[in-house]
């Protein structure tokens, strides 16, 4: 965990020191959570203003606080022009004080998946850093560096962006030696404007790593050969299921009773081995190989790789499969959602057996085609063998109007779960999704209440 004084940090950033020095221990950037010692940074959004809070901290106990206008009454502070910008110089200054494998991982869709696994390889013999939950943006990437300390040997950083440049801020942050993209799709539309801005801006990753790194290409994505020749490191490898990828998959099997598992063996430069990822999904043996990849080139062996994998966690809200009401089974897929995603998520409902009924609602940040795309999902939806379809949110209309006859569409989520709970039954598989904005996890927790209630009084 960072470490220093209030001196150091004013020299650092160019700052104004007002009040004594003093020594701090770990960063905050919110008073509700802010710990005893640690260094406050007074950040400024269209919604908050830390500055708001000062009190609050020294309250709490801050050794001083970042400020770009207000100075505190109680609290040492350092001044600078910008808290944002000076949250990321002192996480980049920490993070250059380690000489350790960092892997920056970003992309369309997988990146937390992938995120998980790399770190579940990694911390098969080493100490790993790893992003937790979804803190992947400028705000969340200095926090994660800053837990850096010396018993890490090595670090697995998610890097989120819906802009240009972002990307490319977050890697001259947290200065990877091995970059993964795991796909360039449509999301994040709006602030990327297609799927070429978002494959430059994902790429940001690539050319940002040091000429002695590794581009850790997708070499089935129609954006490999952009991302090889932008590149800035000195080495590429692949990963995919097409020719040419140097960690690949032979005999794919998914399997659902059970539990749900991916299996394959594993062809890469470390030799063979037969692969099992406890988690659902086919799309899930394309993020096995890119953290295989990713791990390997931090110093990972073909045996850490194979047992890490074996341990991933499942992160909530991603493809986890739940008992719900009348004996139904769940997918809950709420965490977010974008074109891709839903379909790979449809895919895998529809290869189960059972009857495959889907709640879908809006995906966001889609821009000038978010009606179109909408429309393609039920499209979609009712080629590969969806059933029944329930819809919510504006845009989710389009979804209910692409699918067609059977699609049912409803004002609200309320209204949803009261038409929908008396008609599941034992043979439906119910995929749950729709953007983070949406809280498509509250109909989750609705059509799961009796079984959750059940087992809490001690019926299995």
């Amino acid at each position: 965990m960072i470490t220093g004084t209030l001196r150091e940090v004013a020299t650092l950033l160019r700052g104004e020191l007002t009040g004594g020095d003093g020594e701090f221990r770990g960063v905050s950037t919110d008073s509700r959570r802010l710990e005893s010692g640690q260094l406050f940074f007074a950040l400024v959004g269209p919604r908050f203003d830390g500055h708001e809070f000062l009190a609050d901290a020294a309250d709490r106990g801050a050794a001083g606080a970042v400020v770009s206008r207000t100075n505190s009454e109680t609290l040492s502070c350092v001044r600078v022009p910008n808290t944002l910008r000076a949250l990321g110089e002192l996480a980049a200054d920490w993070r250059a004080r380690f000489q350790i494998p960092v892997i920056g991982i970003t992309g369309s869709a997988g990146k937390t998946t992938v995120k998980e696994m790399t770190a579940a390889i990694l911390s098969e013999s080493r100490v790993t850093l790893v992003t937790r939950g979804n803190l992947n943006n400028e705000i969340g990437v200095p926090l994660t560096l800053f837990g850096l300390d010396s018993r890490h040997r090595a670090a697995v950083i998610e890097m989120g962006a819906n802009h240009q440049g972002e990307i490319a801020r977050l890697t001259a942050m947290a200065r990877p030696s091995v970059g993964v993209v795991t796909l360039a799709g449509d999301a994040h539309l709006e602030g990327f404007g297609s799927v070429e801005g978002i494959a430059r801006g994902k790429g940001e990753l690539f050319q940002g790593l040091p000429e002695e790194g590794v581009a850790v290409i997708n070499a089935d994505d129609c954006y490999a050969a952009f991302w090889r020749k932008t590149a800035g490191a000195g080495r590429v490898v692949y990963f995919g299921l097409g020719p040419g990828a140097d960690y690949t998959a032979r005999d794919l099997r998914v399997e659902t009773a059970g539990g749900a598992q991916v299996n394959f063996r594993l062809v890469c430069p470390l030799g063979e081995a037969q692969v099992s990822v406890p988690l659902a999904g086919r799309h899930n043996v394309m993020n096995a190989l890119a953290a295989a990849a990713a791990a390997a080139e931090a110093g990972a062996s073909l045996q850490d790789i194979c047992s890490g994998l074996a341990k991933t966690p499942g992160v909530a809200g991603r493809m986890q499969l739940v008992r719900g009401v009348a004996g139904c089974r769940i997918i809950d897929d709420t965490y977010n959602a974008n074109p891709g995603a839903v379909r790979a998520a449809l895919d895998y409902l529809c290869g189960l057996e059972g009857s495959a009924w889907a709640v879908l609602a809006d995906m966001g940040e889609l821009g000038e085609r978010a009606a179109r795309l909408h429309r393609e999902i039920g499209e979609y939806a009712r080629s590969v063998g969806v059933e029944r379809l329930f819809t919510v949110g504006e845009l989710a209309g389009e979804i209910a109007a692409g699918f067609g006859a059977g699609a049912e569409h409803y004002p609200d989520a309320e209204n949803l779960v009261q038409a929908l709970r008396p008609l599941l039954h034992g043979n439906v598989n119910l995929l749950v999704k729709g953007s983070r904005s949406t809280a498509m996890e509250r109909v989750v927790a609705a059509l799961t209440e009796s079984v959750t209630a059940q087992t809490a009084g001690g019926a299995r």
